[in-house]
């Protein structure tokens, strides 16, 4: 059973440029992180209850490369990326080279796991198991690659294409970065990388898989729904705007 919270304060960032949205997610990582390194001087009666967010965004056509990830699977130049209008960053996250743009779904959840599971790979394979039940709303079945992180349409099969992506940093049992779901994604832009490092899969799109445009209100009420079920909890919208502290 998990240990249920009251909420999880939600936020749609909407369409946000990358660094934006990454300084966003730094500061509310590091405001638990510190509540909670405070917290280990303070009684019960004292401790302040962290709170929990997802957010959601949409981002500019910018490639991320993670921590653990290789350059040599980025296929385009810094001149051929200008050209392309497309921005690069290394991260902190774990995982390889990914791509994030229009018409797709990016999801941030910041949480503190104390108030969960404290287990990394089980966090990892519930954000898995919120895309495939979405999945299977469109009548989709959704599942894993043996070793890959991600959700994966016909895998296993010759066919296996990348629906979306994943990859976490956590400290202190607190996660941020997230998931990239591409619902109306145009997937010309993943021909200048080796999505992930995985040079054998092809990648994939909802409305290709569907063939028809797919309604981002739609989907995103769908995955909210499915995180809500997942995680046992009810997300509220966030009253203010989050800052982002200098």
């Amino acid at each position: 059973m998990l240990k249920n919270i009251k909420s999880v304060t939600f936020r749609d960032l909407g369409r946000i440029q990358y660094k934006e949205a990454w300084d966003i997610q730094e500061t509310v990582f590091s405001e638990i992180i510190s509540q909670k390194s405070e917290n280990r001087n303070r009684s019960d009666e004292e401790k302040i209850k962290t709170v929990d967010h997802l957010l959601f965004a949409e981002h500019n056509p910018v490639y991320t490369l993670g921590k653990s990830g290789d350059m040599a699977n980025l296929l385009a130049n810094k001149e051929e990326l200008n050209k392309l209008g497309i921005e690069f960053f290394k991260i902190n996250r774990g995982g390889d080279i990914t791509y994030h743009g229009p018409g797709q779904l990016v999801g941030y959840p910041i949480l503190n796991l104390d108030h969960f599971f404290t287990d990394i790979h089980r966090y990892l394979r519930t954000l898995e198991d919120v895309i495939i039940d979405t999945l299977a709303d469109y009548g989709l079945d959704g599942g894993r690659s043996a070793g890959e992180t991600g959700v994966w349409i016909d895998s296993g099969t010759p066919f296996a294409r990348k629906i979306c992506a994943m990859g976490v940093r956590a400290s202190r049992w607190v996660t941020m970065h997230g998931w990239a779901f591409n619902v109306n994604t145009d997937l010309k832009y993943f021909q200048h990388i080796i999505p992930c490092g995985i040079s054998d899969k092809a990648v994939t799109s909802l409305n290709i898989e569907l063939g028809k445009e797919i309604n981002m209100l739609e989907i995103k009420e769908k995955v909210k729904f499915h995180f809500e079920e997942r995680f046992g909890i009810f997300l509220q919208a966030e009253k203010e705007d989050l800052k982002i502290k200098n």
